[in-house]
């Protein structure tokens, strides 16, 4: 979803990857152990405050958004995969 917004897309898909993107990190956040402040807590609570749909940060350049896209993809796709690998532990 985020490597896609790297095409000229109608704004609604933009806002739905917003939302989608910010749930996707307060549940990574909220299944995170509390009992410290660790890297993915701190990694998604930025990626969460950055692509909330309630008070969006606007940037005004895809230039910008892009790295950002990349990385927030990138960091899901990590957690997602050491996330599977511990469920099948």
């Amino acid at each position: 979803m985020l490597l896609l917004c790297m095409g000229d897309l109608p704004i609604g898909y933009y806002t739905f990857v917003r939302i989608i993107i910010t749930i996707g990190a307060v549940c990574i956040i909220v299944n995170e152990p509390v009992k410290d402040l660790n890297f993915w807590r701190v990694a998604f609570g930025l990626i969460a405050i950055v692509f909330n749909p309630i008070i969006p940060v606007y940037l005004h350049d895809k230039a910008i958004w892009m790295p950002i896209d990349i990385i927030a993809a990138i960091l899901f796709t990590i957690k997602l995969s050491i996330l599977k690998s511990t469920k099948h532990e």
